[in-house]
């Protein structure tokens, strides 16, 4: 049984605001909990009006206090944006809060623009290109300061967080992410459900190169991958349209709101549109029970996947829930 799990950008939809996007957040990680999905995991992303999920750890905390079993954590935190011991000491909280139901999953991309990512108060240049070291840093700070005796203590410590065992997962959509997470012997999780080109030569440098560690004996890939399930055909590719307007929008620099579904929306492409949302979309299943079904146990055949992160960006929240369902009863 491969393990489904949710990403969830808390989408503010056109119309809507940040408040009511996050109460739809927990509204969908009280129902993922019941219907037998593993983590719930947010992103961090930043100047972008359809996202409410900036300040992370916040919305992680906000979760995690009104669920009790499901996993929560970050998918993920942009660590160029941030102090290694910013996070140690967050994400330390955060499991001195909720105890074993955090994950820490770190990428190096900003979530941002260079503008952004200037107000954010970093050297992005600097910051990416020192992303291995500041990953080891931070995970430094979660080992146990016990010392030989009579040895000095580390001069910094993350209080909380010493001590703490907080999963580190590196992310990535390209190969230096599987890297990097091979070398640490980390557990990986790639973005295929928005860049998937790499994603097979991604998925064998990591288990081909991978190092076991004391974090984990052997590989493990967690993949991306978009769903739109409803109980029929025309209503699931109808409400596969905001995502897809999203896509289309992204490429052309515009950012805005989640925008209601088009009837047919894929007829009013042009051919360089539609290229972009084949390519970008590749790996998604758009379907009722047993599209999904089918769908989903062909990718894990292929990639060998060892869990399942699933983004369903649906305009409507009551169709958000209904798509989350139907694929957890066609696939769990």
């Amino acid at each position: 049984m491969v393990p489904l799990s949710v990403l969830d950008l808390s989408p503010i939809i056109k119309g809507s605001n940040a408040a009511e996007a996050l109460g739809n957040t927990l509204d969908l990680a009280q129902h993922a909990e019941c219907w037998g999905y593993q983590r719930y995991w947010l992103a961090e992303h930043h100047n972008m009006p359809g996202i409410a999920s900036a300040a992370t750890a916040i919305v992680i905390g906000h979760v995690a206090a009104g669920t009790s079993t499901i996993r929560v954590g970050a998918g993920g935190i942009m660590l160029p944006n941030h102090s290694p011991l910013v996070i140690a000491e967050q994400f330390g909280t955060l499991e001195s809060l909720f105890p074993g139901r955090i994950d820490l999953g770190l990428g190096r991309a900003p979530g941002s623009d260079q503008i952004t990512a200037q107000a954010l108060r970093r050297n992005l240049a600097l910051a990416a290109e020192h992303f291995p070291q500041d990953v080891m840093e931070l995970i430094h700070y979660f080992k146990s300061d016990d010392a030989e005796p009579g040895a000095p203590k580390p001069v910094i410590q993350a209080v909380p967080g010493t001590g703490l065992e907080v999963p580190v997962w590196i992310l990535g959509s390209s190969l230096f992410g599987a890297q990097l997470a091979a070398h640490l012997g980390l557990p990986y999780a790639f973005a295929s459900h928005f860049a998937p080109t790499q994603l097979m030569q991604a998925i064998d440098i990591y288990r081909n190169t991978f190092k076991p560690s004391e974090h984990l004996a052997k590989p493990h890939v967690m993949l991306g991958f978009n769903v739109f399930a409803a109980d029929t055909t025309t209503e699931a590719h109808y409400l596969a349209s905001s995502m897809q307007q999203a896509f289309i929008n992204l490429r052309k620099g515009q950012h805005g709101q989640l925008l209601p579904p088009i009837k047919n929306f894929t007829d009013t492409l042009n051919a360089a549109e539609q290229g972009i949302l084949d390519q970008a979309l590749m790996c998604s299943t758009i379907g009722t029970y047993d599209t999904i079904a089918e769908d989903l146990r062909a990718f894990v055949k292929l990639t060998s996947a060892d869990e399942l992160m699933l983004t369903s960006q649906v305009f409507d929240h009551q169709a958000r829930l209904r798509s989350y369902e139907i694929t957890a009863s066609a696939f769990l």
